[in-house]
């Protein structure tokens, strides 16, 4: 009886079952943030979200959950400090190790692409959307594509900033932020907006 070999590498299983974890606190956490802005606001139709940020901003009263969605997107999109899955500087990059020419393309155009999209949900949510910063007739001549493309811009320094100031975490400590502090933070920040909304009446 020879021994039995199995035909996967046990680093891309292991990159792969990580990868699955990872999404599950962190896309509940989205989740539930979203539920969060969207209870604030009104309507899910994009335009309205914007249109309901004119008076003022949902990042301003929401901040903290502006800086939650904003983690969470990193760990979502798989980012440094939580490229864990990839793990890009290490030897063995995670699940993708298996992949061959065109796998590894389409895996790299798809988390490409999910980079500007995480900082253009983030405009659109907290910082107004497309509308001037200020209301002057000078920032109302610029198009609301330039000013929406600055904000994008400046979520995208964010993005870049993190990966270069802050070291990768533990497994442990990617879990353990995701389930044990954003699980029950947004959760508890839902409970606790819904609840002021329908106490003073200022449901939209």
């Amino acid at each position: 009886m020879g021994t039995f070999t199995p035909l996967y590498s046990k680093y891309a299983f292991l990159g792969a079952l990580r990868s699955a974890a990872q999404m599950v606190p962190y896309e509940v956490s989205i989740g539930l943030i979203l539920i969060t802005v969207l209870i604030c606001v009104g309507p899910c139709n994009s335009s309205e979200i914007v249109m309901a940020q004119k008076q003022i901003w949902s990042g301003i009263p929401l901040f903290p959950v502006l800086v939650m969605f904003f983690i969470s997107c990193l760990a979502e999109t798989n980012r440094a400090p939580f490229d864990l899955p990839e793990a890009e500087a290490e030897l063995v990059a995670g699940y993708n190790v298996e992949y061959a020419r065109d796998a590894i393309l389409n895996s790299s155009l798809r988390s490409t692409e999910l980079h500007p999209y995480s900082p253009g949900l983030c405009t659109l949510l907290f910082p107004g959307g497309w509308p001037p910063i200020l209301d002057l007739p000078i920032s109302n001549r610029i198009p609301g594509s330039i000013w929406f493309s600055i904000k994008v811009i400046l979520f995208l320094f964010l993005y870049i900033w993190v990966r270069a100031a802050f070291p990768r975490y533990r497994y442990d400590q990617l879990m353990g932020l995701g389930r044990k502090v954003f699980l029950p933070l947004s959760l508890a920040r839902v409970v606790a907006v819904s609840g002021v909304l329908v106490t003073f009446q200022w449901l939209p």
